[in-house]
């Protein structure tokens, strides 16, 4: 599996110039060694076994060793302390061999972020440091003052490795949050592109289950009322009052049609509140069914809002047309109640009652429909033969005055 953060070009390199650092500075050492005039007890005979033997110990302790061996920190510090050794041999058999002694503050960077790493530091710097000076000969002000180099050097570089450190844990952590965010993006995009065609799917139903509640709270209930007035009139011999209901039910459905294709509330609301459209619905519903229909307003009144006022409205002709074509009541009332926080809006009948008052008819349905998308509910009452008694509840969410 690919790394997905993997290493900077910084981190790379420098990994790459840790790795041939002891190499690189035990040849320079060697052949300067070689090349010196100078050749120290053993000569070159020693410098070469010695030489080997380090390079035998960084092959062996590190470069041949497998990569998940060779990170551990037991490795690494193994490792560390042979270079340190063999570095420390080297340089008191020839001076050249101090800069293969500097590897050490090179392989310090191994051990950071930790306290170890400054103590790596610290032992490479005493050791480069201590071969330099003559022990014989010196002051307590010369070790002071090599001492004092040695502790900045160590917090210079040290420090140095564990700044350089964190600051790529930093980049690392920055770049795993913005890889998280673009794919917190992306999958944010697909999300919002489901919830789109979601919503637009339900949009689409909502406003067929509109033009549904319309149509049937409209036209189908105006149709109903046509039918039930032309019937009647062929039943009797005066049939003008009969002919003038149908034509205004027909006149009013046609105005609800229009109204209803463009969204708009009851021609009844629109120059009145809805208690004044209450009675104007009853008063028009008992003339053409022929039952006494009481119209009650309890509370003190308060406008609402127009979403509220057609909601209650629309129930109120669902629920009068369901007893007009299934009740059989000779009496009715409607009583609408305001009570601060809640309108009720109760219709009760005298008629036959319902079989089923939980049943799935679309008049019930559309009902509920209704209520809810207005937050509100709907309890029915009903025992055969004693009637029925309808209970609307919606906020009283208040609207602008007229």
């Amino acid at each position: 599996m690919n790394d997905p953060f993997p290493l900077s070009p910084w981190e790379r390199r420098f990994e790459r110039i840790v790795e041939i650092v002891p190499y690189i500075t035990l040849g320079a050492s060697l052949v300067i060694s070689l090349a010196s005039p100078e050749q120290p007890d053993g000569g070159i005979p020693r410098t070469l076994a010695l030489t080997a033997l380090a390079l035998v110990w960084c092959l062996g302790a590190h470069t041949l060793l497998p990569a998940a061996v060779r990170g551990r920190r037991v490795a690494v510090t193994v490792h560390f302390a042979g270079v340190l050794a063999t570095a420390t041999l080297l340089t008191l058999h020839h001076p050249s061999f101090l800069i293969y002694c500097i590897t050490g503050l090179f392989l310090a960077a191994n051990f950071a972020p930790s306290r170890w790493t400054f103590a790596a530091v610290a032992a490479t710097s005493f050791i480069l440091y201590g071969s330099m000076l003559d022990w014989t000969q010196a002051t307590t002000q010369l070790i002071v003052f090599y001492l004092a180099i040695i502790a900045v050097q160590t917090v210079a570089i040290g420090g140095g490795h564990i700044a350089s450190i964190k600051i790529e844990d930093r980049q690392r952590k920055y770049r795993k949050a913005v890889n998280d965010l673009q794919t917190a993006l992306e999958e944010n995009a697909d999300l919002h592109a489901q919830l789109l065609t979601q919503a637009h799917q339900s949009g689409i139903l909502d406003e067929r289950q509109r033009m549904a509640r319309e149509i049937h709270d409209t036209l189908a209930q105006g149709l109903t009322g046509i039918i039930t007035q032309l019937r009647a009139a062929q039943r009797v011999a005066d049939s003008a009052t009969h002919i003038e209901l149908a034509i205004t039910l027909a006149l009013d459905g046609l105005t609800e049609a229009r109204r209803s294709v463009a969204a708009l509330q009851p021609h009844q609301l629109e120059d009145a509140h809805l208690p004044e459209a209450m009675t104007t619905l009853a008063r028009n519903w008992s003339q053409s069914t022929g039952v006494d229909l009481h119209v009650e307003v309890t509370g003190d009144r308060v406008p609402l809002s127009p979403a509220i006022e057609v909601t209650l409205f629309r129930v109120a002709q669902e629920a009068l047309a369901n007893v007009a074509k299934h009740a059989g009541a000779t009496r009715a009332g409607l009583t609408l109640s305001y009570t601060g926080t809640v309108v009720l809006l109760d219709i009760r009948d005298n008629g036959t009652g319902i079989h089923n008052p939980n049943g799935k008819g679309f008049g019930l349905s559309s009902m509920r429909q209704r209520l809810r998308g207005a937050g509100g509910s709907l309890e029915i009452e009903s025992t055969p033969g004693e009637g029925t008694a309808i209970s609307a509840t919606v906020p009283a969410l208040q609207g602008s005055p007229r």
